[in-house]
């Protein structure tokens, strides 16, 4: 959708367009769009089926809100979920605590309105479909926003706030990957944002969810670095910058964030967790922890260790224990991958609706699936973990965790280590 096709959406012509087939059930959309031709044009009516669905999608992210909203393919993809919006605010306001903010790099504008909604923010962005989002989002949610938007090239911009915010988005490499490290080929450069966020001296940097905690830029200076995941998924990394003198020669502090639950981790300068061979529970770290290089803490939370070097999502131990930062599992039985015939060995243990889960052994995944078929009707369901021990693919059978936990960890330990 280019920018004057969005701009018709916002007349009454497109509006009612709009309306039109948000009335309408995605089943009769090829005859709704026909009718609409007669008298309106293709691009506007295009744009309004999009549009509508676009707004079902969001929904996931922004409730019910997002039936008044506007977006792009991208942009949508690419916004922060409304609740890691509000809690990024949460930190500025009890962090930070600045009233006058700039903000880079709009999108549909999901963190601008966020901080608009308490400070005054400036907003900047050199795409003029961004602006134009941001601004029709912000009139439908909070047209009292204290939101100035700007349409500007983002080097020539001064600052003029108390801190900036930079959303530096992750373009796809040329071979249609994101990059391997998260660090390459941002939209604006990370040296530019991080020149123009420590030359504020408070702020932060909104950066890809692939970022690796190993991949940090080198004396950026951050004071913290954050991983948030929303319900599993990492939604971003955000670099953060307090008031206080920045010390570059000190390795970023990092720190994990659970969102709906809010349990956040940080470090405790432990060394890489020991590899040992599977015990009584497998448990499953939260995606967050991983990129945030914090599985360690885990481990050593749980008196367990990794299946494998190279595998830092699956922790073993041999008791259960509770903890926020991972999900457990009662490990049924561990059987080595055999490549003649993966599904041979869960066929003749009865299996018959296998959920897969992989950790280091995407090709196995995949030659597992096309060989597995069910045993027929009787057959029980079963949970199977494809990944490494010692090195080598294993089926690890699991079972979820009955509760209550047999050994839960006192209070006094999860107020102490989260």
């Amino acid at each position: 959708m280019d920018l004057d096709t969005f701009r018709a959406l916002l007349t009454d012509e497109g509006q009612a367009v709009l309306a039109a087939v948000r009335d309408r059930a995605p089943a009769t959309w090829p005859a709704t769009l026909t009718a609409l031709r007669w008298d309106h044009s293709a691009e506007l009516v295009a744009a309004a089926i999009e549009q509508v669905r676009l707004r079902g999608e969001a929904e996931a992210k922004f409730g019910a809100d997002a039936q008044r909203m506007y977006f792009t393919r991208d942009g949508l993809e690419r916004a922060s979920h409304r609740e890691v919006a509000e809690y990024k605010l949460g930190r500025v306001l009890d962090e930070i605590g600045v009233v006058f903010l700039d903000v880079f790099h709009l999108g549909i504008g999901a963190d601008a309105l966020a901080l608009g909604s308490a400070h005054a923010v400036t907003a900047v962005d050199s795409d003029p479909l961004n602006v134009a989002v941001t601004t029709a989002n912000g009139e439908a949610l909070d047209p009292l926003s204290l939101l100035w938007i700007q349409q500007q090239e983002r080097t020539a911009y001064r600052p003029w706030g108390e801190a900036v915010f930079i959303d530096v988005l992750q373009r796809a490499a040329p071979d249609g990957s994101d990059g391997s490290d998260g660090t390459q080929g941002c939209v604006p450069s990370l040296p530019w944002a991080l020149d123009t966020v420590r030359g504020m001296g408070t702020g932060a940097i909104r950066l890809s969810p692939e970022l690796p905690y190993e991949s940090l830029p080198e004396g950026c200076g951050a004071d913290e670095a954050e991983w948030i995941s929303w319900e599993g998924e990492v939604q971003e990394a955000v670099l953060w910058w307090w008031y206080g003198e920045m010390n570059p020669a000190v390795r970023v502090p990092r720190r994990a964030t659970l969102l709906p639950g809010g349990a956040t981790l940080t470090g405790r300068g432990l060394p890489d967790p020991a590899v040992r061979p599977p015990g009584r529970y497998l448990y499953e770290v939260d995606a967050a922890v991983v990129r945030a290089g914090l599985v360690a803490e885990v481990a050593e939370d749980v008196d367990g260790g990794v299946l494998d070097g190279t595998v830092p999502a699956c922790v073993t131990s041999d008791a259960a224990y509770a903890t926020p930062f991972a999900t457990a599992f009662e490990i049924i039985e561990v059987l080595p991958y055999d490549r003649s015939g993966p599904g041979t060995l869960l066929r003749d243990r009865g299996v018959g609706e296998l959920t897969v889960r992989q950790h280091g052994c995407a090709a196995e995944a995949a030659e597992l699936a096309r060989t597995f078929a069910p045993s027929g009707a009787g057959a029980g369901a079963v949970t199977v973990f494809l990944t490494r021990v010692a090195g080598e693919p294993a089926l690890l059978l699991v079972r979820p965790v009955a509760e209550p936990l047999d050994v839960p960890l006192a209070a006094e330990d999860q107020d102490g280590r989260v």
